[in-house]
């Protein structure tokens, strides 16, 4: 495996809200800071997909003519607005990437996934 790019991202609820409105999924745990702090996360909690964005465009800045055939994705640990997360695209193969995004503080991992290019 050869680390191919990685960048840092801390979340914001902005982000949150705006990728809320363009997807539809305006579910409280990600727009509603009050409602979070009641559950058992304690606050907002980022879109799955929302983290999956962030990878493909990063997937894409290394391989500009990427076109997506087949992904897998499986989201361990809530991420949180504040968090700092490390991105990374590791090449498996020609054609197959592993995905992750990991809290830098304790590396807990918020995706874990693969992408497989035409």
């Amino acid at each position: 495996m050869s680390l191919i790019l990685q960048t840092e991202w801390i979340p914001t609820q902005e982000e949150f809200d705006v990728f809320a409105h363009v997807s539809g999924d305006d579910n409280p745990i990600h727009v509603d800071p009050e409602f979070s702090e009641r559950t058992r996360f304690g606050k907002t909690v980022s879109h799955g997909m929302l983290i999956y964005s962030k990878l493909w465009a990063l997937l894409q800045s290394a391989v500009p003519d990427a076109r997506q055939t087949s992904q897998t994705m499986m989201f361990p640990n809530p991420c949180f607005v504040g968090d700092t997360v490390d991105l990374m695209i590791e090449e498996l193969s020609a054609k197959t990437f592993a995905l992750r995004a990991v809290r830098r503080t304790d590396g807990a991992e918020f995706l874990v996934g693969k992408a497989e290019l035409a």
